[in-house]
């Protein structure tokens, strides 16, 4: 996988894959525990030795898939949420406020449904699938606006996804977001305000990158929805200002 390109991220999560599959096949009776005990003296690669890495191979990844996020600013996140006040921009400018005022991972706010919001309360609860997790996020000021501008305009649908897809000339469907064209309508929101290449996993890097500096690294992790520490603490060490109150 090193000498295909793979990105280092993928390389440890099948290597991790592996180990979990034979932890299972030794249980099983299949491997023997000193086979199991060999297996996990495999290490993945730590942070600071996959970058060094990058730098020695030829090809460091494979894919569409960005190595590096692209840059949000905080004025450019404010008119990715500000949207026009039509059937479509209230649309877009709850899917904006849903991505980088929670960073919600594309898929997760593909499946969002009417029933996971309560706009008494002010919460929505949304399954986290990558982590097999049930959360319940506060609402964002912004994305409680934008919820109730979607659901007392009339746009929201009854039942069913929270969001509904578009039409060339900005008309609403019936039906709900896929994955791909979240990603479409993210990429050409972001052109309109200047940002090119922009993904529904840029705003979830602003976003992280923003309470990094906030919060401690387990609140983080838990409102991020990660199964591990490892990625939550990158936006942490990304985030640290040598001189943090010196000037």
């Amino acid at each position: 996988m090193v000498a295909q390109g793979d990105a280092v991220g993928s390389i440890n999560v099948r290597l991790s894959t592996v180990k979990t599959y034979a932890k299972l096949a030794t249980k099983a009776g299949v491997l023997s525990a000193e086979e199991l005990a060999m297996i996990r003296t495999v290490a993945g690669y730590a942070h600071k030795e996959a970058r060094r890495m990058d730098e020695r191979r030829e090809t460091s990844r494979r894919g569409r898939k960005k190595s590096v996020a692209v840059h949000i600013s905080q004025k450019q996140a404010k008119k990715l949420k500000s949207q026009p006040d039509t059937p479509q921009g209230r649309r877009d400018a709850l899917l904006m406020c849903l991505l980088l005022d929670h960073g919600l991972r594309v898929g997760e706010v593909a499946r969002l449904q009417m029933s996971d919001i309560d706009l008494r309360g002010g919460e929505m609860r949304f399954l986290r699938p990558k982590v097999d997790k049930v959360q319940t996020h506060r609402l964002s000021a912004d994305t409680l606006r934008a919820l109730h501008a979607w659901f007392e305009s009339g746009n929201a649908p009854g039942t069913g996804c929270l969001l509904r897809g578009s039409r060339k000339g900005g008309a609403l469907t019936t039906a709900g977001m896929s994955e791909r064209s979240i990603s479409g309508r993210v990429r050409g929101l972001g052109e309109q305000v200047g940002i090119q290449g922009l993904s529904a996993h840029d705003c979830r890097h602003y976003w992280a990158t923003y309470w990094a500096r906030k919060v401690d690294v387990l609140r983080l992790q838990e409102a991020g929805g990660w199964s591990s520490l490892a990625m939550p603490r990158r936006y942490v060490e990304d985030s640290e200002i040598a001189n943090e109150g010196m000037a």
